[in-house]
Protein backbone atom coordinates (compact mmCIF):
# COMPACT_ATOMS: atom_id res chain seq x y z
CA UNK A 1 0.00 0.00 0.00
CA UNK A 2 0.97 3.66 -0.90
CA UNK A 3 0.96 5.52 2.22
CA UNK A 4 -0.16 9.33 1.93
CA UNK A 5 -0.86 12.71 3.84
CA UNK A 6 -3.75 14.04 4.56
CA UNK A 7 -3.27 16.48 2.16
CA UNK A 8 -4.57 14.12 -0.56
CA UNK A 9 -7.97 12.95 -0.25
CA UNK A 10 -9.02 9.23 0.56
CA UNK A 11 -10.67 8.15 -2.13
CA UNK A 12 -7.41 9.19 -4.12
CA UNK A 13 -5.23 6.89 -1.99
CA UNK A 14 -8.00 4.48 -2.77
CA UNK A 15 -7.93 4.54 -6.25
CA UNK A 16 -4.21 4.08 -6.02
CA UNK A 17 -4.57 0.97 -3.56
CA UNK A 18 -6.98 -0.32 -6.49
CA UNK A 19 -4.28 0.64 -9.25
CA UNK A 20 -1.37 -1.48 -7.25
CA UNK A 21 -4.07 -4.56 -6.46
CA UNK A 22 -5.44 -4.77 -10.23
CA UNK A 23 -1.26 -4.68 -11.18
CA UNK A 24 -0.46 -7.37 -8.74
CA UNK A 25 -3.76 -9.56 -10.61
CA UNK A 26 -2.55 -8.79 -13.77
CA UNK A 27 1.25 -9.63 -13.44
CA UNK A 28 -0.66 -12.77 -11.80
CA UNK A 29 -2.96 -13.33 -15.05
CA UNK A 30 0.17 -13.07 -17.40
CA UNK A 31 2.17 -16.37 -16.08
CA UNK A 32 -1.33 -17.95 -16.42
CA UNK A 33 -0.83 -20.14 -19.72
CA UNK A 34 -4.57 -19.86 -21.08
CA UNK A 35 -3.77 -15.91 -21.17
CA UNK A 36 0.10 -16.46 -22.70
CA UNK A 37 -1.71 -18.37 -25.63
CA UNK A 38 -4.15 -15.72 -26.45
CA UNK A 39 -2.72 -13.02 -28.26
CA UNK A 40 -5.61 -10.48 -27.87
CA UNK A 41 -5.91 -10.99 -23.79
CA UNK A 42 -2.57 -10.59 -23.75
CA UNK A 43 -2.57 -7.51 -25.26
CA UNK A 44 -5.20 -6.08 -23.53
CA UNK A 45 -3.83 -6.98 -20.32
CA UNK A 46 -0.05 -5.60 -21.11
CA UNK A 47 -2.15 -2.39 -21.82
CA UNK A 48 -3.82 -2.09 -19.29
CA UNK A 49 -0.58 -2.88 -17.24
CA UNK A 50 0.65 0.21 -18.80
CA UNK A 51 -2.37 2.49 -18.35
CA UNK A 52 -1.62 1.69 -13.96
CA UNK A 53 1.93 1.85 -14.48
CA UNK A 54 2.35 5.99 -14.48
CA UNK A 55 -0.36 5.99 -11.80
CA UNK A 56 2.05 4.06 -9.46
CA UNK A 57 5.17 5.53 -10.29
CA UNK A 58 4.08 8.79 -9.01
CA UNK A 59 2.46 7.75 -6.21
CA UNK A 60 5.76 6.15 -4.98
CA UNK A 61 7.54 9.14 -6.29
CA UNK A 62 5.19 11.27 -3.54
CA UNK A 63 5.60 8.88 -0.92
CA UNK A 64 9.49 9.00 -1.16
CA UNK A 65 9.56 12.67 -1.44
CA UNK A 66 7.25 12.80 1.78
CA UNK A 67 9.60 10.87 3.21
CA UNK A 68 12.43 13.12 2.46
CA UNK A 69 10.39 15.95 3.83
CA UNK A 70 10.00 14.38 7.46
CA UNK A 71 13.89 13.12 6.94
CA UNK A 72 14.33 16.85 7.19
CA UNK A 73 11.84 18.28 9.82
CA UNK A 74 14.28 17.81 12.51
CA UNK A 75 16.99 19.98 11.10
CA UNK A 76 14.59 23.14 11.44
CA UNK A 77 15.40 22.75 15.13
CA UNK A 78 19.38 22.40 14.77
CA UNK A 79 21.45 24.78 16.82
CA UNK A 80 23.49 25.92 14.02
CA UNK A 81 21.73 28.77 11.51
CA UNK A 82 23.59 27.34 8.72
CA UNK A 83 21.91 24.10 8.86
CA UNK A 84 18.80 25.23 9.14
CA UNK A 85 18.58 27.33 6.27
CA UNK A 86 19.85 24.58 4.26
CA UNK A 87 16.79 22.05 5.72
CA UNK A 88 14.75 25.16 5.24
CA UNK A 89 15.47 25.69 1.72
CA UNK A 90 15.19 21.79 1.04
CA UNK A 91 12.10 21.35 2.41
CA UNK A 92 10.98 24.48 0.10
CA UNK A 93 12.08 22.54 -2.73
CA UNK A 94 10.48 18.86 -1.62
CA UNK A 95 7.13 20.68 -1.23
CA UNK A 96 7.25 22.25 -4.45
CA UNK A 97 7.62 18.82 -5.83
CA UNK A 98 5.54 17.43 -3.67
CA UNK A 99 2.93 19.95 -5.12
CA UNK A 100 3.98 19.17 -8.64
CA UNK A 101 3.60 15.36 -8.26
CA UNK A 102 0.35 15.61 -6.73
CA UNK A 103 -1.42 17.71 -9.26
CA UNK A 104 0.07 15.20 -11.92
CA UNK A 105 -1.43 12.30 -9.82
CA UNK A 106 -4.88 13.90 -9.79
CA UNK A 107 -4.98 14.56 -13.06
CA UNK A 108 -3.46 10.56 -13.73
CA UNK A 109 -6.81 9.81 -11.81
CA UNK A 110 -9.11 11.81 -14.12
CA UNK A 111 -11.97 9.70 -15.29
CA UNK A 112 -10.60 7.92 -18.75
CA UNK A 113 -12.02 6.83 -21.63
CA UNK A 114 -12.24 2.91 -21.51
CA UNK A 115 -11.88 3.16 -25.14
CA UNK A 116 -8.12 5.34 -25.22
CA UNK A 117 -5.89 2.64 -25.10
CA UNK A 118 -7.58 0.90 -27.81
CA UNK A 119 -6.43 0.88 -31.80
CA UNK A 120 -8.33 2.47 -34.13
CA UNK A 121 -10.14 2.25 -37.43
CA UNK A 122 -10.31 5.88 -39.52
CA UNK A 123 -12.44 6.38 -42.07
CA UNK A 124 -12.14 9.48 -44.38
CA UNK A 125 -14.79 10.16 -47.24
CA UNK A 126 -14.96 13.03 -49.80
CA UNK A 127 -17.88 15.81 -49.10
CA UNK A 128 -18.93 18.19 -50.84
CA UNK A 129 -16.22 19.72 -53.52
CA UNK A 130 -16.12 16.63 -56.56
CA UNK A 131 -12.70 16.08 -57.41
CA UNK A 132 -10.94 18.70 -55.26
CA UNK A 133 -13.10 17.11 -52.03
CA UNK A 134 -11.59 13.53 -52.83
CA UNK A 135 -8.07 15.37 -53.31
CA UNK A 136 -8.17 16.61 -49.65
CA UNK A 137 -9.22 13.50 -48.40
CA UNK A 138 -6.33 11.82 -49.88
CA UNK A 139 -4.45 15.32 -47.62
CA UNK A 140 -5.91 13.54 -44.97
CA UNK A 141 -4.72 10.31 -44.99
CA UNK A 142 -1.12 11.11 -45.70
CA UNK A 143 -1.26 13.76 -42.62
CA UNK A 144 -2.41 11.07 -40.34
CA UNK A 145 -0.38 8.17 -41.98
CA UNK A 146 2.73 10.74 -41.18
CA UNK A 147 1.31 11.35 -37.79
CA UNK A 148 1.11 7.63 -37.04
CA UNK A 149 4.92 7.07 -38.08
CA UNK A 150 5.86 10.06 -36.06
CA UNK A 151 4.58 8.05 -33.18
CA UNK A 152 5.47 4.51 -34.13
CA UNK A 153 2.21 3.38 -34.61
CA UNK A 154 1.44 0.67 -37.17
CA UNK A 155 -0.83 1.46 -40.55
CA UNK A 156 -2.95 -0.42 -42.92
CA UNK A 157 -5.23 0.36 -45.64
CA UNK A 158 -8.43 -1.83 -44.67
CA UNK A 159 -10.31 -0.26 -48.13
CA UNK A 160 -9.84 2.51 -51.11
CA UNK A 161 -12.38 3.80 -53.62
CA UNK A 162 -9.91 6.21 -55.65
CA UNK A 163 -10.30 8.88 -58.14
CA UNK A 164 -8.55 9.48 -61.74
CA UNK A 165 -6.89 12.34 -59.90
CA UNK A 166 -5.41 10.13 -57.26
CA UNK A 167 -7.78 11.53 -54.51
CA UNK A 168 -10.67 9.21 -52.71
CA UNK A 169 -13.95 8.88 -52.33
CA UNK A 170 -13.71 6.88 -49.15
CA UNK A 171 -10.24 5.25 -47.77
CA UNK A 172 -10.16 3.35 -44.26
CA UNK A 173 -7.40 2.61 -42.50
CA UNK A 174 -6.02 0.64 -39.34
CA UNK A 175 -3.70 2.49 -37.10
CA UNK A 176 -2.77 0.10 -34.13
CA UNK A 177 -0.55 1.88 -31.04
CA UNK A 178 -0.86 2.61 -27.60
CA UNK A 179 -2.93 5.06 -26.85
CA UNK A 180 -3.81 5.66 -30.59
CA UNK A 181 -7.36 6.37 -30.10
CA UNK A 182 -6.89 9.04 -26.82
CA UNK A 183 -5.34 11.11 -29.56
CA UNK A 184 -6.71 10.46 -33.00
CA UNK A 185 -10.42 10.32 -31.27
CA UNK A 186 -11.25 14.10 -31.47
CA UNK A 187 -10.11 13.76 -35.48
CA UNK A 188 -13.92 13.06 -36.08
CA UNK A 189 -16.42 15.25 -37.68
CA UNK A 190 -15.89 17.77 -41.10
CA UNK A 191 -12.98 18.82 -42.22
CA UNK A 192 -12.91 22.49 -44.71
CA UNK A 193 -10.47 22.85 -46.93
CA UNK A 194 -10.02 26.30 -48.51
CA UNK A 195 -7.21 26.83 -51.67
CA UNK A 196 -7.19 26.84 -55.11
CA UNK A 197 -7.83 23.57 -56.57
CA UNK A 198 -5.51 22.01 -59.16
CA UNK A 199 -8.03 22.25 -61.71
CA UNK A 200 -8.72 25.10 -60.89
CA UNK A 201 -7.23 26.99 -64.34
CA UNK A 202 -8.95 30.89 -62.43
CA UNK A 203 -6.89 31.04 -59.66
CA UNK A 204 -10.41 30.91 -57.51
CA UNK A 205 -10.41 29.99 -53.85
CA UNK A 206 -13.00 26.75 -53.56
CA UNK A 207 -14.38 25.33 -50.56
CA UNK A 208 -14.44 21.64 -49.78
CA UNK A 209 -15.16 19.54 -47.45
CA UNK A 210 -14.02 15.79 -46.28
CA UNK A 211 -15.74 13.24 -43.60
CA UNK A 212 -13.56 12.18 -40.70
CA UNK A 213 -14.53 9.08 -38.91
CA UNK A 214 -12.40 7.52 -35.64
CA UNK A 215 -14.12 4.29 -34.47
CA UNK A 216 -12.50 2.34 -31.70
CA UNK A 217 -11.13 -1.31 -33.00
CA UNK A 218 -13.77 -3.64 -31.67
CA UNK A 219 -12.45 -7.38 -30.86
CA UNK A 220 -14.78 -10.31 -30.92
CA UNK A 221 -15.44 -10.07 -27.21
CA UNK A 222 -16.97 -6.60 -27.97
CA UNK A 223 -19.45 -7.42 -30.26
CA UNK A 224 -21.33 -10.94 -30.52
CA UNK A 225 -22.56 -11.02 -34.15
CA UNK A 226 -24.72 -14.29 -34.95
CA UNK A 227 -23.71 -15.68 -38.67
CA UNK A 228 -27.18 -15.49 -39.58
CA UNK A 229 -27.49 -11.66 -39.18
CA UNK A 230 -25.09 -11.48 -42.45
CA UNK A 231 -25.13 -11.11 -45.99
CA UNK A 232 -21.21 -11.89 -47.78
CA UNK A 233 -21.66 -10.28 -51.42
CA UNK A 234 -18.51 -11.03 -53.13
CA UNK A 235 -17.70 -8.83 -56.69
CA UNK A 236 -14.73 -8.02 -58.89
CA UNK A 237 -12.73 -5.43 -57.52
CA UNK A 238 -13.16 -2.13 -59.25
CA UNK A 239 -10.27 0.43 -60.17
CA UNK A 240 -11.22 4.56 -60.75
CA UNK A 241 -13.80 5.61 -63.35
CA UNK A 242 -15.69 1.99 -62.24
CA UNK A 243 -13.53 -0.14 -64.44
CA UNK A 244 -12.95 -4.08 -63.16
CA UNK A 245 -9.03 -4.54 -61.84
CA UNK A 246 -9.28 -8.28 -61.67
CA UNK A 247 -10.79 -11.17 -63.40
CA UNK A 248 -11.87 -13.41 -60.60
CA UNK A 249 -14.81 -12.32 -57.46
CA UNK A 250 -12.25 -11.39 -54.64
CA UNK A 251 -14.18 -8.00 -53.70
CA UNK A 252 -16.30 -8.16 -50.35
CA UNK A 253 -19.00 -6.37 -49.21
CA UNK A 254 -20.69 -7.71 -45.58
CA UNK A 255 -23.94 -6.57 -44.72
CA UNK A 256 -25.22 -7.15 -40.90
CA UNK A 257 -29.02 -7.41 -41.97
CA UNK A 258 -30.70 -5.81 -38.55
CA UNK A 259 -29.18 -2.72 -38.67
CA UNK A 260 -28.12 -2.34 -42.69
CA UNK A 261 -24.16 -1.50 -41.23
CA UNK A 262 -22.26 -2.54 -44.58
CA UNK A 263 -18.49 -2.66 -45.04
CA UNK A 264 -16.45 -3.26 -48.19
CA UNK A 265 -13.13 -4.45 -48.91
CA UNK A 266 -11.65 -4.96 -52.07
CA UNK A 267 -8.16 -3.93 -52.64
CA UNK A 268 -6.40 -7.60 -51.60
CA UNK A 269 -6.37 -10.69 -54.14
CA UNK A 270 -7.45 -12.96 -51.74
CA UNK A 271 -11.27 -13.14 -51.45
CA UNK A 272 -10.67 -14.62 -47.34
CA UNK A 273 -8.41 -11.51 -46.91
CA UNK A 274 -11.12 -8.93 -47.78
CA UNK A 275 -13.68 -10.55 -45.80
CA UNK A 276 -11.56 -10.40 -42.70
CA UNK A 277 -10.54 -6.74 -43.22
CA UNK A 278 -14.40 -5.92 -44.06
CA UNK A 279 -15.07 -7.90 -41.01
CA UNK A 280 -12.94 -5.49 -38.95
CA UNK A 281 -13.96 -2.75 -40.38
CA UNK A 282 -17.96 -4.09 -39.61
CA UNK A 283 -17.21 -4.93 -36.25
CA UNK A 284 -15.83 -1.33 -35.72
CA UNK A 285 -19.32 0.15 -37.02
CA UNK A 286 -21.20 -1.76 -34.72
CA UNK A 287 -19.32 -1.04 -31.63
CA UNK A 288 -19.24 2.30 -32.40
CA UNK A 289 -22.98 2.58 -32.55
CA UNK A 290 -23.34 -0.31 -29.55
CA UNK A 291 -21.33 2.36 -27.68
CA UNK A 292 -23.10 5.73 -28.91
CA UNK A 293 -26.46 4.18 -27.77
CA UNK A 294 -24.95 3.32 -24.19
CA UNK A 295 -23.81 6.77 -23.82
CA UNK A 296 -25.87 9.40 -25.71
CA UNK A 297 -26.18 11.36 -22.26
CA UNK A 298 -22.72 11.76 -22.37
CA UNK A 299 -22.05 12.47 -25.72
CA UNK A 300 -24.62 15.33 -25.58
CA UNK A 301 -22.62 16.46 -22.40
CA UNK A 302 -19.84 16.84 -24.52
CA UNK A 303 -21.16 18.24 -28.03
CA UNK A 304 -23.05 21.17 -26.04
CA UNK A 305 -20.13 22.03 -23.71
CA UNK A 306 -16.67 21.25 -26.45
CA UNK A 307 -18.54 20.08 -28.93
CA UNK A 308 -16.31 16.71 -29.44
CA UNK A 309 -16.89 13.56 -31.32
CA UNK A 310 -19.89 15.14 -33.52
CA UNK A 311 -19.30 14.23 -36.79
CA UNK A 312 -22.24 16.19 -38.51
CA UNK A 313 -20.50 19.68 -37.52
CA UNK A 314 -17.24 21.34 -39.07
CA UNK A 315 -14.52 20.71 -36.77
CA UNK A 316 -11.86 22.31 -38.55
CA UNK A 317 -10.97 25.02 -41.60
CA UNK A 318 -7.40 24.69 -43.52
CA UNK A 319 -6.57 27.99 -45.16
CA UNK A 320 -3.88 27.37 -47.83
CA UNK A 321 -3.64 30.48 -48.66
CA UNK A 322 -3.21 31.95 -45.21
CA UNK A 323 -0.96 29.23 -44.48
CA UNK A 324 -3.87 28.73 -41.48
CA UNK A 325 -5.70 25.71 -39.76
CA UNK A 326 -8.83 26.37 -37.44
CA UNK A 327 -10.29 24.21 -34.67
CA UNK A 328 -13.96 25.97 -34.25
CA UNK A 329 -14.49 23.57 -31.10
CA UNK A 330 -12.00 25.65 -29.07
CA UNK A 331 -11.77 28.66 -30.79
CA UNK A 332 -7.97 27.57 -31.31
CA UNK A 333 -5.76 29.31 -34.57
CA UNK A 334 -2.47 28.27 -35.46
CA UNK A 335 -0.39 29.64 -38.98
CA UNK A 336 1.63 26.17 -39.46
CA UNK A 337 -0.63 24.41 -41.99
CA UNK A 338 2.32 23.56 -43.57
CA UNK A 339 3.74 21.58 -41.03
CA UNK A 340 0.13 19.93 -39.90
CA UNK A 341 -0.04 18.25 -43.32
CA UNK A 342 3.16 16.74 -42.75
CA UNK A 343 1.63 15.28 -39.61
CA UNK A 344 2.75 17.51 -37.06
CA UNK A 345 -0.91 17.72 -35.31
CA UNK A 346 -0.03 17.43 -31.74
CA UNK A 347 -0.26 20.87 -31.22
CA UNK A 348 -3.72 20.77 -32.50
CA UNK A 349 -5.18 17.82 -30.38
CA UNK A 350 -2.71 18.73 -26.60
CA UNK A 351 -5.77 21.49 -26.66
CA UNK A 352 -8.44 19.06 -27.20
CA UNK A 353 -7.65 16.71 -24.83
CA UNK A 354 -7.21 19.91 -21.95
CA UNK A 355 -10.47 20.40 -23.11
CA UNK A 356 -12.21 17.27 -22.93
CA UNK A 357 -10.52 16.75 -19.22
CA UNK A 358 -12.12 20.00 -18.19
CA UNK A 359 -15.34 18.32 -19.63
CA UNK A 360 -15.39 15.52 -17.75
CA UNK A 361 -14.49 17.42 -13.77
Amino acid sequence: MIAMSDEIAASVRARIDEAEARTREIAELLSQPDVVGDSRRLQQLGREQAALQPILDHGRALLDVERQIRDSQPLMQDPDPDVRSLAEQEIEELEARRSALAADLLELLQPRDPNDERDVIVEIRAGTGGDEAALFAADLLRMYLRYAESRRWKTELLSTSATALGGFKEVVVEVAGTGAYSRLKFESGVHRVQRVPVTEAGGRIHTSTATVAVLPRAEEVDVQIAEEDLRVDVFRAQGPGGQSVNTTDSAVRITHLPTGIAATCQDEKSQFKNKSKAMAVLRARLYDLQMQQQHDQVAEMRRAQVGMGGRAEKIRTYNFRENRVSDHRIGLTLFNLDGIMQGQIDPLIEPLVVASRQVHR
